[in-house]
């Protein structure tokens, strides 16, 4: 039915107001109908509190039962920080329940809907699946690959240049695109980037809630660095309430007094394999296993081109802004030479946007 798509499509915009805040868990709406009429809806609470369901279920009271609920992922039947959502359904004594997509996380995966048939309750999916898992695909990507959605920001003049041959770049992109990147890192678990970044312009890497106007959950914020020469000093370790800061680094460099000084300072310091630079696949496994879901990479050509030609990068979110730099200018991706059109990298382009006087592109790896 036409109508039961339009409540999935208001389950979906209710899950994206906890996109910045649920980590680990994915972000998920709920909407609860009863006669044609929404009378409960909800989306998940930051992580320990309530799962969409219950927030929904909350707002309908009484009127849940014999209701139709709308979600935008199979509702759980495990007890993790909260108690399954599958139970609270059965015990509202709801009539059917319609969910978007099926529950990649081996906990869930197909015991929810399992659990609530075997309650005499109507199960119906999918609906509206493309969208449920794009508005999650760090989730699903963790769950399925057991390493987070990767994606590399960089902002550009219309020629791919991203600086001057001296290195200046700020600002190539105006405000507007600049508030855009704090929303994409709002969304975001971790900010990853490279030590020549931080020792060049000493960024803090925070999202900026103020600005947003939602709840955010700071991400992590994670350094690349072989050789651990990140000073203690930086401005990414003295941001009060600004998320955790990891530094990877070659375990040679991590023996000495430089790690006990990040460490002082906040930095958790964990060790991978460098010969000489860090091993960026144990550095996204590792991730990974920190339940890091999705990854916003703002670094520049030398761990873009890497992280490129390692395979890792899933996704890019370019914005370019209406000016040329000129081939002296630095490019976008540190690249071994392509010898052959055969060895480039496909993208499938996702959307292009208007982003104040600026230009956004999304695209994905080809066979992401």
């Amino acid at each position: 039915m036409s109508s039961d798509r339009g409540f999935m499509a208001r389950a979906l915009e209710l899950g994206a107001q906890g996109a910045a805040s649920t980590d680990p868990n994915p972000a998920v709406g709920c909407v609860i109908v009863r006669d044609g009429r929404i009378v409960g809806e909800g989306f998940t609470q930051p992580a320990g509190g309530n799962h969409a369901e219950i927030e929904a279920l909350a707002a309908a009271g009484a009127q849940a039962a014999g209701a139709t609920v709308f979600v935008s992922l199979e509702p759980c039947a495990h007890s993790g920080r909260t108690g399954p959502c599958t139970r609270a359904l059965i015990d509202a004594r709801v009539a059917r329940v319609v969910y978007a997509i099926d529950d990649p996380n081996p906990l869930v995966a197909g015991k929810g809907a399992q659990a609530l048939r075997a309650a005499g309750i109507d199960v119906e999916s999918p609906m509206l699946a493309a969208e449920a898992e794009t508005q999650n695909r760090g989730f699903f990507a963790r769950m399925r690959s057991g390493r987070p959605w990767i994606r590399v920001k960089l902002a550009a003049s219309l020629d791919g240049r991203t600086a001057l041959a001296n290195g200046r770049s700020q600002w190539l992109t105006g405000e507007a695109a600049r508030r855009d990147v704090h929303a994409w890192r709002a969304r975001s678990s971790a900010v990853v980037t490279g030590i020549g970044t931080v020792l060049a312009d000493d960024p803090e890497l925070t999202a900026r809630p103020d600005e947003l106007g939602i709840r955010v959950l700071q991400p992590k914020r994670v350094v690349v660095d072989s050789n651990l020469r990140l000073p203690p000093a930086a401005k990414l370790l003295a941001v009060p309430g600004g998320g955790d800061v990891i530094v990877f680094a070659g375990a040679a460099a991590a023996r000495d007094d430089r790690r006990r000084a990040l460490e002082r300072a906040g930095a958790r310091v964990e060790t991978v394999a460098a010969s000489p630079q860090c091993d960026l696949a144990a550095v996204v496994t590792r991730l990974g296993a920190l339940e890091i879901n999705s990854v916003w990479v703002e670094a520049g050509a030398t761990l873009s081109g890497a992280l490129l030609s390692a395979g890792l990068v899933d996704e890019l979110i370019l914005y370019y802004a209406p000016c040329l730099l000129g081939n002296s200018a630095r490019g976008m991706f540190e690249l071994p030479l392509l010898t052959s059109l055969d060895e480039r990298h496909g993208l499938v382009v996702d959307d292009v946007a208007r982003i104040g006087d600026d230009l956004r592109i999304r695209a994905r790896l080809a066979g992401r």
